[in-house]
């Protein structure tokens, strides 16, 4: 059991680097869209400027979800070396996870709001489906942990576990 549960942690560390990879391609298409939309004249067939922009925009935070979801995954899976089984420790897990999913998609929902006004107005209600499921996600997260508050009173020692180990890997 303990062979499966260190290829369990390989795997995990796999995934972070994965994670890793996926971020630093999109931080150089980023960087080469953002390079492209300053130096090189717009030609009638490219996207204006402003959108090309925005578009760089929309990958740097795709690279930074990329970045923190590799890190939560390494932290949580990785570094603590304890299964999630405690309310607290879900509650962590899933609130990292969800923080970087609704500013993600709150962004892009941005850059899809600016860019149906900048001359693509079809884009628009992309824009608010994609407003609405951060919405939507965003009051799921606030009533996950609302209801938590209770399982986490049963087990006060677990917070207090949790607390000591953000100390450890801080440091």
């Amino acid at each position: 059991m303990k062979a499966l549960i260190k290829l369990f942690g390989v795997g995990y560390i796999a995934v972070g680097l994965l994670f890793w990879i996926c971020g630093v391609a999109l931080l150089g298409m980023a960087g080469y869209e953002i390079w492209a939309a300053l130096t090189l004249a717009v030609r009638e067939e490219e996207q204006p400027r402003f959108v090309a922009i925005l578009e760089c925009i929309g990958l740097l935070t795709i690279a930074v979800a990329a970045f923190e979801l590799g890190q939560t995954v390494l932290e949580e899976e990785v570094q603590r070396e304890a299964s999630i089984s405690t309310p607290t420790r879900v509650r962590r897990f899933m609130s990292r996870f969800l923080i970087v999913v609704v500013v993600s998609l709150s962004i892009e929902c941005l850059v899809s709001a600016f860019q149906s006004l900048h001359g693509r107005p079809e884009l628009l209600p992309h824009a608010g489906v994609i407003g609405a499921c951060a919405a939507v996600l965003l009051l799921a997260w606030g009533a996950f942990v609302r209801l938590n508050i209770d399982a986490e009173r049963l087990e006060p020692q677990a917070m207090q576990e949790a607390q000591a180990e953000d100390e450890k890997i801080a440091t």
